[in-house]
Protein backbone atom coordinates (compact mmCIF):
# COMPACT_ATOMS: atom_id res chain seq x y z
CA UNK A 1 0.00 0.00 0.00
CA UNK A 2 1.44 3.33 -0.98
CA UNK A 3 0.69 6.55 0.76
CA UNK A 4 0.49 9.68 -1.29
CA UNK A 5 1.85 12.89 0.09
CA UNK A 6 -0.51 15.79 -0.42
CA UNK A 7 1.59 18.92 -0.06
CA UNK A 8 -1.42 21.25 -0.28
CA UNK A 9 -3.20 19.63 2.67
CA UNK A 10 0.00 19.69 4.72
CA UNK A 11 0.36 23.42 4.09
CA UNK A 12 -3.29 24.01 5.00
CA UNK A 13 -2.88 21.95 8.16
CA UNK A 14 0.24 23.95 9.10
CA UNK A 15 -1.63 27.22 8.55
CA UNK A 16 -4.55 26.05 10.71
CA UNK A 17 -2.16 24.90 13.43
CA UNK A 18 -0.22 28.17 13.37
CA UNK A 19 -3.48 30.12 13.64
CA UNK A 20 -4.43 28.07 16.70
CA UNK A 21 -1.03 28.70 18.25
CA UNK A 22 -1.36 32.42 17.47
CA UNK A 23 -4.63 32.48 19.38
CA UNK A 24 -3.06 30.68 22.35
CA UNK A 25 -0.25 33.24 22.31
CA UNK A 26 -2.76 36.15 22.20
CA UNK A 27 -4.91 34.66 24.96
CA UNK A 28 -2.65 35.31 27.93
CA UNK A 29 -4.76 38.07 29.45
CA UNK A 30 -5.02 37.84 33.23
CA UNK A 31 -5.23 40.32 36.06
CA UNK A 32 -2.80 40.55 38.98
CA UNK A 33 -4.54 37.68 40.85
CA UNK A 34 -4.18 35.33 37.89
CA UNK A 35 -7.91 35.46 37.14
CA UNK A 36 -8.78 35.55 33.47
CA UNK A 37 -10.41 38.75 32.30
CA UNK A 38 -12.26 39.58 29.12
CA UNK A 39 -10.49 41.67 26.53
CA UNK A 40 -12.12 43.06 23.40
CA UNK A 41 -8.92 42.63 21.39
CA UNK A 42 -8.58 38.99 22.42
CA UNK A 43 -12.26 38.26 21.81
CA UNK A 44 -12.33 39.87 18.36
CA UNK A 45 -9.01 38.21 17.46
CA UNK A 46 -10.37 34.82 18.50
CA UNK A 47 -13.52 35.33 16.42
CA UNK A 48 -11.56 36.43 13.35
CA UNK A 49 -9.14 33.52 13.67
CA UNK A 50 -12.04 31.08 14.05
CA UNK A 51 -13.87 32.50 11.03
CA UNK A 52 -10.77 32.35 8.85
CA UNK A 53 -10.21 28.76 9.96
CA UNK A 54 -13.83 27.88 9.11
CA UNK A 55 -13.41 29.35 5.62
CA UNK A 56 -10.18 27.41 5.09
CA UNK A 57 -11.87 24.20 6.25
CA UNK A 58 -14.81 24.85 3.91
CA UNK A 59 -12.47 25.36 0.96
CA UNK A 60 -9.89 22.69 1.56
CA UNK A 61 -11.47 19.87 3.54
CA UNK A 62 -15.11 20.11 2.43
CA UNK A 63 -14.08 20.50 -1.23
CA UNK A 64 -15.95 23.75 -1.74
CA UNK A 65 -12.92 24.95 -3.69
CA UNK A 66 -14.12 22.89 -6.67
CA UNK A 67 -17.82 23.60 -6.14
CA UNK A 68 -19.96 25.85 -8.36
CA UNK A 69 -19.45 29.58 -7.78
CA UNK A 70 -22.86 29.93 -6.12
CA UNK A 71 -21.92 27.48 -3.37
CA UNK A 72 -18.59 29.26 -2.87
CA UNK A 73 -20.40 32.58 -2.44
CA UNK A 74 -23.00 31.03 -0.14
CA UNK A 75 -20.36 29.56 2.17
CA UNK A 76 -18.47 32.87 2.22
CA UNK A 77 -21.74 34.65 2.97
CA UNK A 78 -22.42 32.21 5.82
CA UNK A 79 -19.00 32.95 7.33
CA UNK A 80 -19.63 36.71 7.10
CA UNK A 81 -23.15 36.38 8.52
CA UNK A 82 -21.95 34.31 11.47
CA UNK A 83 -19.09 36.75 12.06
CA UNK A 84 -21.43 39.75 12.07
CA UNK A 85 -23.86 37.97 14.42
CA UNK A 86 -21.15 36.88 16.86
CA UNK A 87 -19.38 40.24 16.94
CA UNK A 88 -22.67 42.09 17.11
CA UNK A 89 -23.77 39.95 20.04
CA UNK A 90 -20.47 40.55 21.80
CA UNK A 91 -20.53 44.32 21.35
CA UNK A 92 -24.22 44.65 22.25
CA UNK A 93 -23.65 42.51 25.33
CA UNK A 94 -20.63 44.62 26.30
CA UNK A 95 -22.65 47.82 25.89
CA UNK A 96 -25.52 46.48 27.98
CA UNK A 97 -23.21 45.15 30.73
CA UNK A 98 -21.03 48.23 30.84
Amino acid sequence: MSTTFNKRLLIVWLILTSMTLAYVWIDHTADENGTLKASTVVTVSALVIALVKVRIIFREFMEVRHAPPLLCRLTDGWVVLIGVCLMGSYFVGSAIAG
